[in-house]
């Protein structure tokens, strides 16, 4: 990229990248705006009727049902993803889930699991099948979704902070192990994040509170600096910069995209 470059999200089109969990909410903002500036995408998820919306908003894109926990079920879609694509130019592990909201000992080991295996475990199977193709192109970009939980905790939600928290980690690592083949990796942490998932979660604390939604939503937004939300569109634009040529030299980062949560 040169000083003079026009477009500050240059080097996008064409790109060939790999999306989890792409089918709604924040996974179908990122394949959205991903798709508008000319990137060819494979995305996965594990809803057909969201895959199928999907297929329909993106047209030209690889859509697959795949359950990223499951080893078969990752190779298989990244055999559809290189088979229609030819290559691999970027990876975003987007896929998780908010786990289970209690005291650590009201937590079932397999909600534990359940939790782990889809946030941290499913982003190893991924990874691990992406690099090669990464190293075959020349080089690349991973994404990594973690959290702000992943920096601050959260109490009754420990299954899903050590995920996030797990994330960070993998992410340095690989940014060590991976520069040198020209592959940068970086984690998002979204913060508050407008949307289904958010409002289940706030429900779930307000009834273990015996408080109103409307409260406990108030007591969340205390703990922003901005007072409010992200929105899915918010984080796109964050994972669109990290794969375009102006993010040419970030790696190893985790970046927040939060309003600046102070807390948890």
């Amino acid at each position: 990229m040169s000083d003079t470059t026009p477009n500050i999200l240059s080097g996008l089109a064409g790109q060939r990248v790999a999306l989890t969990a792409g089918g709604a909410g924040i996974g179908f903002a990122i394949a959205t705006l991903l798709h508008a500036l000319g990137c060819r995408l494979a995305i996965c998820d594990v809803a057909e009727e969201a895959l199928e919306s999907a297929r329909q908003a993106l047209p030209g894109s690889i859509a697959v049902k795949a359950d990223v926990a499951d080893e078969g079920s990752v190779e298989g879609f990244f055999a559809a993803a290189i088979d229609g694509l030819g290559g691999l130019d970027a990876l975003i592990n987007n896929a998780g889930i908010a786990g289970p909201t209690g005291g650590v000992e009201e937590i079932s080991v397999a909600d534990w699991r359940r939790c782990l295996d889809i946030g941290l475990t499913g982003q190893f199977l991924c990874t691990r099948l992406a690099v090669p193709h990464l190293k075959a192109a020349g080089g690349g970009a991973i994404v990594n979704m973690s959290s702000s939980a992943g920096r601050h905790g959260y109490a009754y939600r420990t299954p899903y902070a050590s995920a996030k928290f797990g994330v960070i980690g993998f992410t340095q690592s690989l940014a060590k192990e991976l520069g040198p083949s020209n592959i940068r990796v970086n984690a998002i942490l979204p913060g508050i994040v407008s949307g289904p998932r958010m409002e289940g979660v706030i429900r779930d604390r307000a009834a273990q509170l015996g408080v109103s939604y409307g409260e406990m939503e108030t007591r969340y937004l205390e703990k922003v600096s901005l007072r409010r939300m992200v929105t899915p569109q918010d984080v796109a634009a964050m994972v669109a910069f990290l794969l375009s040529d102006a993010g040419r030299n970030l790696s190893g980062q985790s970046l927040g995209v939060d309003g600046n949560v102070e807390t948890l």
